[in-house]
């Protein structure tokens, strides 16, 4: 092989290893993105969960006190 076709393989080979690289790079920050798209609906679904959390929290609080009168009522029936 002369020297020229040994620069030639040697450049050839590292225009590949470049295209890999860009590829690489390419799909990680794709990757990326997609996985920071994913964190955000994840935090939006969070959020949203805890204020209904709250809001289920408040109705069963006022749905006990409704049954704690009930029952209290009931209770002066008996008396």
């Amino acid at each position: 092989m002369s020297p020229i076709e040994q620069e030639s393989d040697t450049l050839s080979s590292l225009e590949d290893r470049i295209q890999h690289a860009i590829d690489l790079v390419s799909r990680l920050r794709k990757e990326k993105q997609a996985a920071l798209e994913e964190a955000a609906e994840a935090r939006a679904t969070a959020a949203r969960l805890s204020e209904e959390l709250k809001l289920l929290q408040g109705e069963r609080k006022q749905v006990r006190s409704r049954i704690e009168k009930l029952l209290d009522q009931i209770d002066q029936l008996s008396a």
